[in-house]
């Protein structure tokens, strides 16, 4: 009994541009043609093919195939690097189906950064873009604190920077420069590391610094980029004047503890 390539395909359940590429890089050896010119395989090819396709199923690339085949010493080796990369695989698609089964949970838009699900609805598109750039250059870290800070950052303040105009008049651009201040201080206080984000980079080098230097120009027009700046600024004052005032508190404290102390 012989068979056509199609019907060859169809036996071993692969297709004829398959075994056509299978001849060509000389995995699956070709049939002498008939008179007629058309190939004529045998119980003997099938067997080659299905061979050939086990190791494709389980993952073996087809450069390693005629080593593998042939029971090669680094055989094993061989296979415990696919299955190394199987699990490698597998993990990232039950990751991905996390993610996929978090965001229709929580009705969230399906380009949200990972793990910020839950609050994508108080995110604006330039926060949902600031914390995809920062998912790539901080490490897990300090983005659960950038998750937090989103939590209980008040929406309506980032809702109003997005939606700042170029043109924003001075007021304007002063009073929600203030605003910000605040939560841009009280983050400071709860996440010192803001202040040296350099221990807290996932990857770190030129590129990286100058994402993080060209982020707010490139994503933030004029007036924001005015109010960002005077906001960073002036949070900067009040986190270290409340630090201040609890050191001076503590200070108070410490010498009532020894006055007390000393009247005992």
């Amino acid at each position: 009994m012989s068979w056509s390539t199609r019907e060859l395909g169809y036996l071993a359940g692969t297709t004829v541009n398959t075994i056509r590429h299978y001849h060509r890089i000389g995995l699956l050896d070709e049939p002498e043609r008939q008179y007629n010119g058309y190939k004529q395989y045998d119980v003997r090819h099938l067997v080659s093919l299905l061979r050939i396709r086990r190791l494709v199923t389980l993952g073996v690339p087809l450069s390693q195939i005629p080593a593998v085949s042939a029971g090669a010493a680094s055989t094993p080796q061989s296979l415990r690097e696919i299955d190394a990369e199987l699990s490698a695989d597998i993990a990232r698609l039950e990751e991905a189906r996390a993610s996929i089964a978090a965001i229709l949970r929580d009705n969230a838009p399906a380009d949200v950064p990972a793990g910020f699900e839950s609050v994508a609805s108080r995110m604006s598109e330039l926060d949902t873009s600031i914390t995809h750039v920062y998912s790539q250059l901080l490490d897990e870290k300090a983005m659960a604190d950038v998750r937090k800070m989103v939590e209980s950052d008040p929406g309506d303040l980032s809702a109003e920077l997005a939606q700042l105009p170029a043109d924003a008049d001075e007021d304007t651009r002063h009073h929600l420069a203030e605003r910000y201040a605040t939560t841009i201080a009280q983050n400071i206080i709860d996440y010192p590391w803001l202040a040296q984000p350099g221990p807290h980079l996932a990857r770190r080098g030129p590129a990286s610094a100058e994402a993080f230097v060209d982020m707010v120009p490139a994503l933030f027009n004029a007036a924001q980029q005015d109010v960002l700046v005077r906001a960073a600024m002036r949070g900067f004052e009040l986190a270290d004047a409340i630090r201040k005032r609890g050191a001076d508190a503590a200070g108070d404290e410490s010498r009532a503890e020894r006055a007390d102390l000393v009247e005992e």
